[in-house]
């Protein structure tokens, strides 16, 4: 039988906090967020889940996450795999910008479209912006052709998929007992895949910050079953509380 996969979104970070497009900007956990890193490793720990590899992101809201809450299950010591193909969906120009204020710019019906669709990118990052992923030291080994200046939810996927075949896949078919902590985009193109989500579907899906989600899975890696860990309406109410915010403030992403 194959392992189980446990896919953990990374706490409140700042700038989720201050209402900003994060994207691939390298921003720190709140105390609100390390304290959710903390009870997701809790809550890891009370469903007697020992795991044999994390993967995660190259941001260090992911990699915080992560540290927390293994040090909540006292696995400090388990491997940790950092990958590039696992960050937050790149959103090109918004990066940095104030959600309210772009709205009140461009409108709240273009930056919706914008944020929640599935296949429309934001504007792209300019080659020689400071902030593009190929100027970042961190990126300097990969071809610059492969580093996004900005991506819509199924260009992330695209992104994503590789590495779910390459890298995470062969682990769990090896019974190995997986942890993805990644991000909020990230994991819903990963979730999509796996609970096989049409796209005007995947739109409306809304994954809860420090709540780890379990997957048992069959031998193909289909989907057996998947739920929160926790209590279940306090996931639900978590979940709903983004979307709300999605409404009212154009999402915490």
């Amino acid at each position: 039988m194959p392992g189980k996969l446990v896919l953990l979104r990374h706490g409140q970070s700042q700038w989720n906090l201050e209402n900003r497009f994060t994207g691939w900007v390298d921003v720190d956990l709140t105390d609100q967020g390390r304290a959710e890193a903390r009870a997701a490793g809790r809550l890891l720990a009370e469903e007697g889940i020992r795991f044999d590899i994390v993967f995660t992101s190259m941001l260090q809201r992911a990699i915080k996450t992560m540290w927390l809450a293994l040090e909540e299950l006292e696995q400090p010591w388990v491997d940790v795999v950092r990958h590039w193909r696992l960050n937050e969906r790149h959103y090109g120009g918004l990066q940095g910008l104030d959600k309210a204020e772009t709205a009140a710019k461009h409108g709240e019906e273009q930056v919706h479209i914008w944020r929640r669709s599935y296949d429309i990118p934001p504007p792209e990052m300019a080659a020689d912006d400071p902030g593009h992923p190929r100027n970042d030291v961190r990126y300097r080994h990969l071809d610059a052709r492969v580093l996004p200046g900005t991506e819509s939810l199924a260009l992330t996927l695209e992104r994503v998929l590789p590495y779910w075949h390459d890298a995470i896949a062969p682990r769990l078919k090896a019974g190995e007992t997986v942890l993805v902590t990644a991000h909020g985009n990230s994991l819903r193109a990963l979730v999509k895949y796996l609970d096989g989500i049409a796209d005007d579907v995947i739109t409306g899906v809304n994954i809860p910050t420090g709540i780890p989600q379990l997957y048992t899975l069959d031998g193909e890696l289909n989907v057996i079953e998947s739920r929160y860990l926790g209590d279940a309406d306090a996931a639900e109410a978590a979940a709903k509380a983004v979307a709300d915010q999605a409404k009212s403030k154009l999402g915490n992403l």
